[in-house]
């Protein structure tokens, strides 16, 4: 009995090493997968259906954007790393939080048309510090342009501060109701995005529109 005691304890022992065995060897593999997996492949991104624009797919999908200063975030934003489709070159992402940008947050409820895209000129008023700004100049890429405008200074010291990183924005630090101010520095733009919390932002928009939009432009 003390034999067939030892036995049982020797057999339940073995298994119970067995056990933990595979289990590391699990873990070891799953580890290593996924370590593989988010380092050398990074993260599954796909081109969302507005050009300019990609979907991060995982755990939670994410609204990204190919970041124009690889190596820098602007507000604090999560960055991945992709490889390119020949596996040769690692493109970097931001993620884009469409609870703190009214242009994000469209895309994401599913707007219809997106004017904003690649080699676009876009004229942004009520840029702020320039969150949505910087999302709208990786859009664009360094073939397009974005004319920010705000009237505060002290985010558009913000807004110039990030721009000196990022070629394709020029901040002007002007009153919007007042567009003849600023009308020598800005050419004919393509789209005209108004984030201007303002009661007559109606006029400030059809206004610079009068100034800068080209025939068969949009405004969002």
């Amino acid at each position: 009995m003390g034999k067939g005691g030892k036995d049982k304890g020797f057999g339940k022992g073995k298994d119970k090493g067995k056990g933990k065995v595979k289990g590391k060897g699990k873990g070891k593999d799953k580890g290593k997968g996924k370590g593989k997996g988010k380092g050398k492949a990074g993260v599954v991104i796909e081109p969302h259906r507005h050009e300019g624009v990609f979907v991060s797919k995982g755990k939670d999908d994410s609204l990204v954007t190919k970041n124009m200063v690889p190596g820098e975030s602007v507000y604090g934003e999560k960055r991945l790393v992709a490889e390119s489709e020949d596996k040769e070159v690692k493109i970097e992402y931001r993620v884009w939080n469409p609870f703190r940008s009214k242009l994000g947050a469209a895309i994401v409820g599913g707007i219809g048309a997106m004017p904003i895209k690649p080699g676009s000129k876009v004229l942004y008023l009520g840029a702020a510090s320039g969150t949505t700004v910087s999302h709208v100049s990786d859009m664009v890429g360094p073939e397009g342009v974005v004319y920010a405008v705000e009237f505060s200074h002290r985010s558009g010291r913000d807004l110039t501060n990030m721009s000196k990183r990022r070629a394709n924005i020029v901040p002007i630090v002007e009153d919007a109701r007042q567009p003849q101010r600023y009308r020598m520095l800005i050419g004919m733009v393509d789209v005209i995005f108004s984030d201007v919390a303002q009661p007559d932002q109606a006029r400030i928009v059809t206004h610079n529109a009068s100034f800068f939009l080209k025939n068969g432009g949009m405004i969002l």
